[in-house]
């Protein structure tokens, strides 16, 4: 679950004024930044416990480099990896609430501008063809909203995450069909992960989507490598035990930390799923680098924020 921290600035209850959506923005700002810089205490965790059991002296050395970095970055007040991503905010919208979507995404883009400016940062975010980067991390589409609305929450919740182009370099899809049953899905991914070896900075989180059209797959496997916490266990019995046969066979590939050998090369391997077609079985995998980076938010109508990862 979610761990918060509160603080803010008080909106009168109901009203949802414009003050209510520049502290949409304010928070937007605030979690990019966060998110950059402060690593969730379960991706700690998670290279810590890997340090622990490996067994390569070469793997202990770039995992323990890896920490040290995430300990002068706190020390410093300094982001943890230069690439400032492509801003992704995923978005939890009560119908209690009573706000407007459009005007929520207009603050968070004027957020994560702001962020870009007054930090600064980086930006990363260019057009297609020309290249032309505008500086903002913002663009025509950018950044990426997924939206989520629901009758049983009267508040609005906000993951931000920063993704890197080195791990979204490695997104693959592949349209199976029913008769290459689990064993084709099973092979795709190690072959996946065998061809793209140390290019996303392993020990990455390996986010596996199955199931659905070829679109809301690519949205599974996202979902799955950046929103939850490292270790977290699909509630489907079968979905949670295909997961960690798949964290066993990938780490023994022995690929390693940053491809130098050893017995992490993941540390985790999460599953999302949906159902499908008759006549086919879509598999997509999306990669999460070790520095996972997300940061999250929780506003209510009265004004008050509370962050968290």
């Amino acid at each position: 679950m979610p761990r918060f921290s509160k603080g803010g600035t008080r909106v009168e209850r109901g009203t949802l004024s414009e003050e209510f959506y520049r502290l949409v923005e304010e928070t937007g700002k605030e979690l990019y930044i966060r998110a950059l810089k402060d690593l969730p205490p379960d991706v700690r965790s998670a290279l810590a416990a890997a340090l622990a059991r490996e067994t390569s002296g070469v793997a202990r050395q770039v995992l323990g480099t890896m920490l040290e970095a995430v300990r002068i970055a706190d020390e410093k007040r300094t982001l943890i990896c230069q690439d400032t991503g492509i801003p992704l905010f995923f978005v939890r919208l009560g119908s209690g609430l009573g706000a407007d979507p459009v005007e929520i995404e207009r603050a968070l883009v004027r957020g994560t501008e702001r962020a870009t400016r007054e930090h600064p940062l980086r930006s990363s975010v260019c057009t297609p063809l020309s290249r032309v980067n505008p500086q903002t991390s913002t663009g025509f589409r950018i950044p990426v909203f997924h939206w989520e609305f629901t009758r049983e929450h009267d508040d609005l919740e906000i993951l931000m995450v920063p993704k890197g182009s080195g791990s979204e370099n490695m997104s693959f899809l592949k349209m199976l069909i029913p008769a290459d049953g689990i064993r084709g899905v099973k092979r795709f991914i190690l072959e996946t992960v065998l061809e793209i070896g140390a290019n996303p900075c392993p020990p990455y989180i390996l986010g596996v989507g199955l199931g659905g059209t070829a679109d809301l797959c690519m949205k599974l496997a996202k979902l799955a490598a950046v929103t939850r916490p490292i270790g977290s266990r699909n509630p489907d019995p079968e979905m949670a035990a295909l997961e960690e046969e798949i964290l066993t066979a990938v780490n023994e590939l022995g690929i390693g930390p940053m491809g130098l050998g050893g017995i992490t090369t993941v540390l985790a391997v999460h599953i999302e799923h949906a159902d499908t077609h008759i006549t086919q079985n879509p598999v997509a995998i999306n990669v999460q680098c070790w520095p996972a980076r997300r940061a999250r938010a929780r506003l209510t109508a009265d004004g008050k924020v509370e962050f968290g990862y």
